[in-house]
């Protein structure tokens, strides 16, 4: 969706590389903080670090390689961008580090991390752009990842919120209450809306719309089986799961819109 698109291949290793690497960090330091929660909550206490499997010190180094990573991605960015890019990911850093956290202060913790993610979105444009003056493309798709976000972390938390009510934690779920899936399915078009009128504004070829009226049907299926199964806890995860389908589906679309 950027105007230079389609980014050269280097960069978009780079992006991808620092993405994973950033994200197993996020994923590290949540399983850190959270490590004697899980032991208590059904669908994390066979988790390495609340078995006991791995140990803390070892879980703290790969951590730390992992920011490292992150950092050295950073640093190999073209120098137009470098900066920038840089600034950008000091400024996410500690929201990331601090997210797993959320759950024990913040009603909405699924705000937070959609807050996180939306960093995928400005530091990959900052990165091929050497600045985030976007303009709406790149409004609306920081917009639609932060709603899409929201939308499927709050079905994620469903599959925890007996033990999280039990344990005196917060989320989007319990907070809610009985909106929590028509919260959602808003959700869900907001993201459908916000992603197409980028697209639109970014003038990505028709080849783009049948890809995304696909994925917007498909998020608002994933929310028809949910409210008719009956909530356990593998529709969660599969919910989830297929939220990867739905965005390779939009990829694809606005890959092929543009080339």
């Amino acid at each position: 969706m950027a105007p230079s698109a389609p980014p050269s291949g280097r960069l978009i290793t780079l992006i991808i590389a620092g993405g994973i690497a950033i994200s197993g960090a996020g994923c590290i330091a949540n399983d850190l903080w959270d490590r004697h929660i899980d032991k208590q909550v059904t669908r994390t206490n066979q988790r390495p670090l609340a078995k006991g499997t791995v140990q803390i010190a070892t879980a703290w180094k790969l951590l730390v390689a992992m920011l490292c990573i992150s950092l050295l991605t950073v640093m190999s960015l073209p120098e137009s961008s470098k900066n920038i890019c840089l600034a950008i990911s000091i400024f996410a850093l500690p929201l990331i580090l601090i997210y797993p956290t959320a759950k024990r202060w913040f009603a909405y913790p699924q705000a937070l991390l959609s807050i996180c993610w939306g960093f995928a979105v400005l530091i990959p444009w900052a990165a091929s752009e050497s600045s985030i003056n976007g303009g709406l493309p790149l409004l609306l798709c920081w917009g639609a990842t932060l709603t899409w976000t929201f939308g499927f972390d709050t079905v994620y938390a469903m599959a925890d919120s007996n033990d999280d009510k039990k344990l005196g934690l917060k989320s989007s779920v319990l907070s809610l209450g009985e909106n929590a899936i028509k919260t959602v399915t808003s959700s869900y078009l907001l993201t459908a809306i916000f992603i197409g009128s980028g697209a639109y504004f970014a003038q990505i070829g028709l080849l783009f719309w049948p890809f995304w009226l696909l994925a917007s049907i498909g998020m608002q299926r994933e929310i028809f089986i949910l409210k008719n199964s009956n909530l356990q806890m593998s529709i969660f995860g599969r919910h989830f799961k297929n939220q990867v389908f739905m965005g390779g589906l939009i990829l694809l679309g606005l890959v092929l819109g543009k080339i």
